[in-house]
């Protein structure tokens, strides 16, 4: 059965950031299943297509979910305690000021074309990555700011430098995105690394990539070099994963019911009792790091106004949200961060629903409601568009109510829906009023990879010395309690300057056949199929 994950508290630069959450990690329905058993294929429901076959690119969490199993990191996450493990990296040094990274390697570790994971591969992964771009690399990039370069002290040994303090980084190592991959794979070009031909040293290989339609992992035998965060060692248990992309939430949850898939994605409230009366499961963890929320474009259109984007943080009731859209599984967002995210600190006293105060800020700022009762300010309307993608099942149903909440304080809310790609790349083209996301990862610098001047910069500001040194400062904060206190003022910061306006935070909601077994969630709240096995195969 589930059980849910440990709060704890406390870190260290060697640990990282510690997680506290609440969800359930490992789960098979069959509690009398016995011993797990070898063999048999994983039919799994994405609600997503993948964008990118390549872990460096990828972002979303149905690509993660893919990406992850082929490639291994440097270091591994603890779900339930936060800790950094060992995993390429059997050990490392950290230079006592951040900027100097020394790796161990484990000997013996190939990837999937024979080729030895070795120090070169590190160096070599890591450049390749800073010569992707941002645009490519978005998330991999900005775990490596201030890379200087990799140095081979010897065949098993990686020194990693940077200009200035990054005490991210041992964390950032454990990620899928910092994933080491062949040299086959890194000598392509961005393109071709979105192909399903990539090489990396994990349980599974790609099989098949058919973009848009569906991707086949298979074992790789030989496979000996878990990180002890899983619960055994070898192979995998699986012969093969087979994901099919099936958007519709209906669709997904019927052929789960009907024994033609073995888990799905996105398993919504109204989801759940098919679920169940098919003698199948509800497996949830909640994700870590940035809320879902809109991110204001505020040099554009009536978010120019700071009094506007202070206004709908008040007038959006999260609650309702909850209880209408999602179920007890989801949380109200009350900050930037969620709340099982190091760092994270609550302002809930700010972030609440208080439709009188929004009117007030509204009305005090000169917005004033015209006879269709959207306000109107020296012949504007109070009108943005807001553009989304369906990369949560629950986006346009929570994003339609948004939309009543705002009508009732005079805010013309019109909604943008776009496939993945065309988000991606208007975020990139800055090409919107605002844009709405969430970002997961397991550690309070995705503040500063989302809001930062020299990270994506999404709300296209200018410099705010009190949020721009909290984020700098808390790369080269040592100290848990210092490092705390930074991101503290950063959240402070992206609220009261209406940066962010928090809705809901997100859980991984997962739907599991009573035959699917030990489903497990890391540390960022996305799947890992290294222990997965089918009973009764």
């Amino acid at each position: 059965m589930s059980r849910p994950l440990l709060a704890v508290v406390g870190a260290t630069l060697m640990s990282a950031s510690l997680l506290s959450a609440c969800g359930s990690d490992a789960s098979g329905t069959d509690g009398d299943a016995g011993p797990a058993q070898p063999g048999g294929t994983l039919r799994y429901g994405l609600s997503q297509a993948p964008t990118c076959s390549d872990p460096t690119q990828g972002g979303s969490n149905q690509t993660i979910y893919v990406t992850r199993q082929v490639v291994d990191s440097l270091t591994d996450q603890n779900p339930e305690t936060g800790e950094i493990t060992p995993w390429l990296a059997q050990s490392w040094d950290i230079s006592p000021d951040a900027k100097s990274f020394t790796f161990h390697l484990k000997d013996g570790v190939t990837f999937s074309d024979g080729t030895p994971v070795t120090a070169d591969s590190v160096k070599k992964n890591f450049d390749a990555i800073i010569a992707l771009g941002a645009a490519k690399a978005a998330l991999a990039g900005s775990y490596l700011s201030g890379y200087t370069g990799t140095t081979v002290v010897d065949p098993l040994t990686a020194q990693v430098d940077f200009s200035s303090p990054n005490a991210q980084f041992l964390q950032a190592t454990s990620t899928s995105q910092l994933g080491l991959q062949a040299d086959a794979t890194v000598a392509k070009t961005a393109e071709e690394r979105c192909t399903g031909t990539n090489i990396g040293s994990g349980p599974f290989t790609y099989a098949d990539w058919q973009q848009d339609r569906s991707v086949s992992l298979a074992k790789r035998v030989g496979y000996n070099w878990s990180s002890p965060v899983f619960s055994h060692t070898g192979d995998a248990y699986l012969d093969r994963i087979d994901f099919t992309v099936i958007p519709e939430s209906g669709v997904r949850t019927g052929s789960l019911a009907s024994d033609q898939l073995d888990a799905v994605s996105d398993a919504l409230p109204q989801d759940a009792p098919q679920i169940e009366a098919a003698g199948g499961q509800i497996l949830t963890t909640p994700n870590p790091g940035v809320t879902f929320g809109f991110q204001p474009n505020v040099t554009r259109g009536v978010l120019t106004d700071p009094a506007v984007r202070q206004a709908i943080i008040p007038a959006i009731n999260r609650q309702e949200l909850i209880d209408t859209v999602l179920n007890s599984d989801f949380k109200v967002a009350t900050s930037a961060l969620a709340a099982n995210t190091p760092g994270y600190k609550d302002l809930s006293s700010d972030v609440t629903f208080d439709q009188e105060k929004a009117k007030s800020i509204l009305d005090a700022a000169g917005w004033v409601e015209g006879s269709d009762g959207i306000r109107e300010k020296d012949g504007q309307k109070l009108s943005f568009t807001l553009t989304f993608s369906a990369v949560f099942a629950g986006n346009q149903a929570i994003l339609e109510l948004v939309q009543q909440q705002l009508k009732a304080v005079g805010i013309d809310l019109k909604l943008g829906l776009v496939s993945t790609p065309e988000f991606t790349a208007l975020q990139g083209s800055g090409d919107y009023d605002a844009v709405y996301y969430n970002a997961t990862r397991a550690d309070g610098d995705i503040l500063r990879t989302s809001f930062g001047l020299t990270g994506r910069n999404l709300n296209h500001r200018g410099p705010i010395p009190a949020l721009d040194d909290a984020l700098t400062g808390q790369l080269a904060a040592t100290d848990k309690a210092q490092r705390d206190a930074l991101l503290a003022t950063a959240q402070e910061q992206i609220i009261s300057n209406g940066l962010w306006l928090p809705t809901v935070e997100l859980s991984q909601v997962i739907g599991a056949a009573t035959h699917t077994q030990d489903v497990k969630f890391d540390a960022s709240a996305r799947l890992a199929f290294y222990d997965t096995w089918i009973s009764g195969n």
